[in-house]
């Protein structure tokens, strides 16, 4: 499906303005939205074309600037120390509440703002990105999650001082979840995932659980952890969930 990649969308939230990267399918039509939730570096190549994978297959999707509150519009960090370093500081620099009103800005942009989008919502993440994705799907509206290696969920770390309470809400999420990781992933060791499980079960949530034999990143489509074969047995999944939960 041509999709339009051009597009971008500044709204409010209450710490200031947030860009919205918009992708979506060209044709007339109303599809499910989308709300990506990208890596510590925000809106870079590999996320571009993780969004543009995702939209062709018939969805509108919202790639938020996470760091809108202390980055012009439109930064991209670099994958490298610099960059990293940056990202991270602000992982733990800004307020969880900060993470979750911009989940419902995007969320509520894509239900009551966008006319191409059909009211079903899903959240993907990678990352970082994946931590938050989980998050979002505290919101009623969303009806799929799909979390890949999401860090600081198992140690409850994310934001300003480091201690969110994303495995004390986990019965909030009305959606289906499905959580992929990389077994060779120091950030989420074996413990930390089987804990991240055990509370699920515990929640009774509506989840699935895939584990690989890859590293963190596996999906970013540059650098030595990238596994293509891996990547498109993901997007199929994704596509699963989607179809299953949106359409």
């Amino acid at each position: 499906m041509i999709i339009r990649t051009d597009e971008t969308f500044d709204i409010d939230t209450p710490s200031g303005g947030m860009r919205l990267h918009v992708f979506r399918p060209a044709v007339e039509g109303r599809f499910p939205g989308v709300v990506l939730f990208s890596e510590i570096y925000q809106l870079t190549a590999p996320i571009r074309r993780l969004a543009a994978m995702v939209a062709g297959q018939g969805y509108v999707v919202a790639v938020p600037e996470v760091y809108h509150e202390y980055e012009p519009k439109g930064t991209v960090l670099a994958y490298d120390k610099a960059g990293t370093d940056r990202g991270n500081v602000l992982k733990y620099t800004k307020p969880l509440a900060g993470y979750d009103h911009d989940a419902r800005a995007a969320i509520s942009w894509l239900v009551n703002e966008c006319p191409a989008c059909s009211g079903r919502v899903g959240t993907l993440g990678v990352c970082l990105g994946g931590h938050l994705a989980f998050r979002a799907a505290f919101d009623p509206r969303v009806q799929a999650a799909a979390c890949f290696y999401a860090t600081d969920i198992h140690s409850s770390s994310l934001g300003e001082g480091k201690h969110d309470d994303t495995l004390d809400r986990l019965v909030e999420i009305g959606g289906e979840v499905m959580m992929v990781w990389g077994r060779q992933d120091p950030h989420v060791p074996f413990a930390g995932r089987q804990m991240i499980r055990e509370r699920m079960e515990q929640a009774g949530l509506r989840y699935e659980w895939h584990e690989f034999n890859a590293q963190h990143a596996f999906l970013r489509d540059e650098g030595p952890r990238y596994d293509p074969a891996l990547f498109l047995g993901c997007m199929e999944l994704v596509r699963a969930l989607f179809h299953r939960a949106l359409t």
